[in-house]
């Protein structure tokens, strides 16, 4: 039977632009996380760790519409989940995309508008392509936007990814490991150009990562999943030795070196990119 989850602290604000009460999501007897509540305010960056399956991106799918919870409530951008719901923006995971794939960047921007919604043309070709525009110059990406995506770098492709996700104007911008596989400079290029568009128009980030420290500055609160126990917080109050060492029931020692947030474990299973060795957190 699994544990009853325990809060580590109450959200700081209320009117949520994701807001989930007493939600549930099980697959048969495997639970993934059960009594969840979570407002998400304007403006707020929340981090989700955790280890692999333990529900990161299945939270994802469910404020997507794509996945249903097995009980409780989810409201995101002032709406029900769906397709339908357009306040909700969708950063992909980072990868590589088909070299020969011709589309053009622009292009790929533009389907953040109506790539999903066959027929509607949700604005005049005008004002589309203004806005196009203007999602790749709030990513600086116009030198590049004119050419086939599957020839351009991985940094190139996910800033174009950015830019698709906001094209639409979203409240509320959901993010699926989108610094995976990219370097140092792109992982900071990319994490200051969501942290940008939350503060310029107060859309609510929530932040899937294996790796909090390229955003750890940025981030106000962290939700951290474990064998469907849970624990949202401040980094400062998550991210210990004390409350890690309970989420994963053994003992985790938490350091900090230079800003950064590094875990050792005592078991392989609880560092996942490298068993047996310390790896900062995510």
């Amino acid at each position: 039977m699994t544990a009853q989850p325990q809060h580590l602290t109450a959200s700081p604000r209320t009117g949520g632009a994701v807001s989930l009460s007493s939600a549930r999501l099980a697959y048969g007897e495997r639970v993934l996380w059960d009594g969840l509540d979570l407002d998400i305010a304007p403006g707020e960056f929340v981090a989700v760790l955790g280890p692999n399956g333990s529900g990161k991106t299945s939270l994802l799918r469910v404020l997507l519409g794509l996945q249903r919870l097995t009980s409780g409530t989810v409201r995101v951008a002032g709406a029900a989940p769906g397709r339908g719901n357009r306040g909700v923006g969708y950063i992909p995971q980072q990868r590589a995309l088909d070299p020969s794939l011709a589309i053009r960047g622009r292009d790929l921007v533009g389907l953040g508008l109506d790539g999903h919604r066959w027929g509607l043309g949700l604005t005049g070709r005008r004002d589309r392509a203004a806005r196009v525009a203007a999602a790749i110059e709030s990513v600086d990406a116009a030198a590049f936007a004119d050419r086939p995506v599957g020839l351009l770098s991985g940094g190139e492709q996910q800033r174009l990814r950015v830019a698709q996700a906001l094209v639409g104007d979203p409240s509320v911008l959901l993010c699926d490991e989108p610094l995976l596989s990219l370097d140092l400079a792109n992982q900071r290029a990319v994490s200051t150009l969501i942290d940008a568009r939350r503060r310029e128009a107060g859309t609510a980030v929530l932040f899937v990562t294996h790796e909090i420290n390229p955003v750890l500055p940025l981030v106000d609160r962290v939700l951290y999943l474990v064998d469907g126990r849970f624990r949202v917080g401040r980094p400062d109050e998550v991210m210990t030795s004390e409350t890690l060492s309970q989420l994963y029931r053994t003992e985790i020692e938490v350091i900090r070196v230079r800003g950064q947030i590094h875990v050792v474990g005592a078991h392989s299973d609880l560092c996942e990119d490298n068993p047996h060795h310390d790896h900062e957190v995510g």
